[in-house]
């Protein structure tokens, strides 16, 4: 019988920790398909560590991107995961690498996305960014 409810507790503690290591977190900005291609030769802005563009046709609200390093770039939705459905309000870069959205003064940091400061409690959406530096192409996708 001891054996019995040691097995039990067991098999009831694995389904307890099972269920707890999922991973529920859903973003604020809805997922949208992006698989974007962009020439660096075309883009003097992205020539340079702290660069960026825009691309306002992609993403969920437009996609910023950005050149951390040599062969480092980010790229985030321009949505403000405050409040993503509000299309009048993107976040911008005004002092690399700082991007803001006027609507909450929300602040985030363009090295990895996060909150600085404001109202804002998640951090910008963020694409997958693949650079081939030798044809100076960035791939961007979700």
């Amino acid at each position: 019988m001891k054996l019995f409810r040691k097995i039990f507790v067991f098999l009831a503690l694995m389904v307890l920790l099972q269920n707890s290591c999922r991973n529920d977190y859903k973003h604020p900005v809805p997922d949208v398909y992006v698989d974007l291609l962009v020439n660096i030769n075309t883009h003097y802005e992205l020539q340079n560590v702290n660069g960026f563009i825009y691309k306002n046709d992609y993403g969920f609200n437009g996609i910023v991107i950005f050149r951390y390093s040599l062969n480092e770039f980010m790229a985030f939705d321009r949505a403000c995961p405050h409040h993503p459905y509000e299309y009048d309000c993107r976040i911008e870069v005004k002092e690399p690498p700082l991007a803001i959205d006027e609507c909450c003064s929300s602040r985030y940091l363009l090295l990895d996305g996060s909150v600085v400061d404001g109202p804002s409690k998640h951090p910008l959406k963020q694409y997958r960014t693949f650079f081939d530096a030798e044809r100076n192409y960035l791939q961007i996708t979700n």
